[in-house]
């Protein structure tokens, strides 16, 4: 039997009754799985991680540690926002691991994307393993994984750093609670555990973070890049009204350079890439068609505002041919 298939049977989850059954179901099996061992949870803050963290804490309570990894591909604000909701507002244990300078280290030079995202889960693993070291009880490992990451994965798409490649020496037995749901069920599923549509609907973040949309070999600068234009897509979205009709949108900054004019000189520096996509269940996606004269005060405040920048690209592609993530 593989235990990484959606069972065949499996109604899809479309309203809030169905999401109900779905949590009850899943508590008396997450009870039933950790018996009175701790769980450590991964948490990013992203949607699939928090949805597994609301339905651990129903389930499991106390025995729940999370754990919240900064690597240094974060998006701007994104670390304090995590400490914020899930240490002081939904009074979670929380263990805060600034890891930074050991993510960045071992990924430099890298270039090759599968590479960073096997670096960058294996770098994942052994801090959890670090952290639980430093418990009692730690028995059980919680991942946000969905069912897409499993496909993507199996079709040799892309790995994830949380399907697959787990050392054999890992002493912990997996909980993945959501692993056969796509991402329109976990955020019905988020929404009738009372999580705030803030955290439900945010956009979905891959684990390995900016990793994967700053391509070729991370730089700090590049990185800076990234997250600098990101942050100002995600508040120009807001400011039109784009924020939660737009299900992903975000910026890349590729590892090359384009020729600009710049205060009246030449000027050589990256181009940042702008993708904007709609879908259901992130298994295709088409293209949002972004007004015009949003995109050019887009073109003006990164070209501006961001150091390194002097180009800003639109990515028209959809999924398929191409995936959601550049890399």
């Amino acid at each position: 039997m593989n235990t990484n298939r959606r069972p065949a049977n499996m109604e899809r989850i479309t309203t809030h009754e169905l999401a109900q059954a779905f949590i009850d179901e899943q508590i008396v099996a997450l009870k039933k799985q950790t018996g009175n061992g701790g769980v450590l949870l991964a948490l990013s803050g992203g949607v699939d991680s928090s949805v597994t963290a609301a339905l651990l804490i129903k389930a499991v309570g106390s025995q729940l540690t999370c754990v919240h990894v900064n690597h240094g591909l974060l998006r701007k604000g994104e670390s304090e926002q995590v400490v914020n909701v899930f240490r002081n507002e939904l009074k979670a244990h929380l263990v805060y691991v600034d890891a930074e300078e050991r993510f960045l280290k071992k990924l430099a030079n890298i270039t090759e994307p599968e590479q960073k995202r096997k670096i960058i889960g294996s770098e994942f693993i052994d801090i959890f393993a670090e952290e639980a070291e430093k418990l009692d009880n730690i028995n059980f490992l919680a991942q946000g994984t969905i069912y897409p990451d499993i496909l993507e994965s199996n079709d040799g798409i892309k790995a994830h750093h949380n399907v697959g490649g787990l050392p054999d020496s890992m002493q912990f037995e997996l909980v993945e609670p959501l692993k056969f749901l796509y991402k329109d069920e976990v955020r019905i599923v988020g929404s009738s555990l009372g999580l705030p549509d803030s955290m439900v609907h945010r956009q979905p973040f891959p684990g390995p973070g900016l990793g994967v949309r700053c391509t070729g070999a991370i730089t700090r600068e590049r990185l800076e890049a990234v997250r600098e234009s990101d942050a100002i897509l995600r508040e120009e979205f807001q400011n039109y009204g784009l924020a939660q009709s737009v299900w992903q949108y975000f910026t890349i900054v590729p590892d090359f350079k384009t020729t600009g004019i710049k205060n009246g000189k030449r000027s050589f520096e990256w181009p940042v890439i702008i993708r904007a996509v709609n879908t259901k269940d992130a298994m295709s996606a088409t293209v949002e068609n972004i007004p015009f004269a949003l995109m050019q005060k887009l073109v003006a405040r990164i070209t501006s505002e961001v150091a390194g920048v002097n180009r800003v690209l639109y990515d028209f592609t959809p999924k398929p041919t191409g995936t959601i993530e550049w890399e």
